[in-house]
């Protein structure tokens, strides 16, 4: 290629050298319009022009290509980010749910050493509720336990050995009871739960530092301080006529809804009172073998067991109105009335006597009203005229001493075994015999001091002679 012309002159002399259409080609070529070589098209213009579109969507082409080409470098960059930030974010998730999970075993564990949130089915609804009236406590001056780590504390074990002593299952494999029974004095046999010693200390603890603080009726005599069946006789000691009721299955009608709410009506929370219910209540259960393992099973509602240390006194505090009314209703016919244990007995003389019908009438509509039943096969009605007077095993004619058929049956009792020895002698129902003329000699110097005294110095003596335990034989 020549050089570019210097001047119009230069410029003027190269276009008649060479021709219009050359030097144009040669200028196009020169400005890379035109590839060197090629002929000159028929029209230029278009032909630049064409190509210059052609140019344009290319540079666009390849401009659109890179940013494309980015746009994919970065898409690919943005998801290896957000792949790497997913796997982050799960991470922590992961790390997050593991930490929380020990936070909430933690929790819960801290929760099962502190507090107790189920204790079976149908009796853990108010185990969340841990307000008690406090006021009320204190007038009762009880002590202040709305919480199972309150009542753990204070009975002096773990929460974890509260909650195994008052669960309530259906089916279990552990008891916390000894079950036998013993024969009665009228025939029959008593059913005795006699709790395992755990759950006893628990029970004395309950009886203890609640129960007996609690103010009884004057007319309640059994299961006191200071009262015992000799108190219970006395106020009826020769009065014309003597009344006695039984309260049929005494212990088994008191539930443990009953005993829940004797709890809260002293002040204390729902979830205190449920915890004290369970553990003075049990169900009946049947023992059941299955592949060599004792399972068991309960066959009632929960109750109050005879047995239970705890048993006598709650009993005594849910007869408080009971009493209260009975006494009234006595007082009112010209009556006297006292109760000990189930037993509830009425004395009257004179013209009171012909309220008996009254006493019969009302003292059975007391009693249902109550959530107690008559045992009507064990009603008896004692006239002074026609027979000695008893009450509760004491005879109150003159003044309270003990039946004469009695005391004979028992010195000839006593006869027989210092002239042959315990061995095929019985006492009462009792299978420990020397056991049983111990305790009867006891009773009697408790009414009698003066015959009772007599009494106890033979029986030491037979013990001496023939050992202080003998089983009897049942003839």
């Amino acid at each position: 290629m020549t050089d570019r012309p210097s001047s119009r002159q230069e410029l003027y002399a190269r276009i008649r050298e060479i021709g219009r259409e050359e030097f144009i080609l040669e200028e196009m070529v020169r400005y890379g319009f035109w590839p060197e070589g090629e002929e000159i098209p028929e029209d230029p213009p278009d032909e630049i022009e064409r190509r210059g579109e052609l140019e344009k969507q290319l540079r666009k082409l390849r401009q659109e290509n890179a940013r494309l080409s980015s746009q994919k470098k970065l898409r690919q960059e943005a998801y290896k980010q957000r792949l790497a930030e997913s796997r982050r974010k799960q991470q922590e998730n992961k790390e997050r749910r593991e930490r929380e999970r020990q936070e909430r075993a933690e929790a819960w564990q801290e929760q099962k050493e502190n507090d107790i949130i189920y204790l079976g089915e149908g009796v853990s609804g108010g185990l969340n509720n841990i307000d008690g009236n406090i006021s009320r406590l204190e007038t009762y001056d009880l002590p202040i336990l709305n919480t199972a780590q309150d009542i753990a504390t204070a009975m002096d074990i773990t929460v974890g050995e509260l909650r195994f002593l008052a669960f309530s299952r259906s089916t279990s494999t552990v008891s916390h009871y000894i079950r036998f029974k013993i024969p009665k004095k009228i025939g029959g046999e008593r059913q005795i739960s006699a709790p395992m010693p755990r759950l006893k200390n628990v029970q004395i603890w309950i009886l203890d530092n609640i129960l007996c603080n609690i103010p009884l009726h004057e007319a309640a005599h059994g299961f006191r301080a200071g009262h015992s069946i000799l108190t219970n006789a006395e106020p009826h000691v020769a009065a014309d006529v003597i009344i006695n009721f039984d309260l049929k299955n005494f212990f088994p009608s008191i539930s443990y809804k009953r005993v829940k709410g004797l709890f809260c009506s002293l002040g204390y929370s729902e979830a205190a009172a449920t915890i004290f219910a369970l553990l003075c209540t049990e169900p009946d259960v049947a023992e059941v073998e299955l592949d060599g393992q004792t399972y068991y099973v309960a066959q009632s509602e929960r109750h109050l067991p005879q047995g239970s240390p705890a048993s006598p006194a709650i009993t005594n505090i849910m007869c408080r109105r009971l009493d209260k009314r009975l006494s009234e209703m006595a007082g009112e016919l010209g009556f006297v009335y006292t109760r000990y244990a189930d037993d509830l007995t009425f004395s009257g003389s004179g013209d009171s006597l012909r309220q008996i019908c009254n006493i019969f009438h009302r003292t059975e509509s007391i009693v249902s009203h109550e959530g107690f039943i008559v045992n009507e096969e064990k009603t008896r009605i004692l006239r002074r005229k026609s027979s000695q007077l008893e009450v509760t095993g004491v005879v109150v004619n003159e003044f309270p001493t003990i039946s004469r058929k009695e005391l004979k049956k028992f010195r000839a009792t006593l006869y027989q075994i210092e002239k042959d020895g315990p061995q095929g002698k019985r006492w009462g129902n009792a299978d420990d015999v020397m056991a049983a003329i111990e305790g009867f000699a006891n009773f009697v110097a408790m009414v009698n001091p003066e015959k009772g005294g007599e009494l106890v110095a033979r029986v030491k003596e037979i013990k001496q002679k023939y050992g202080r335990s003998s089983r009897g034989v049942r003839e």
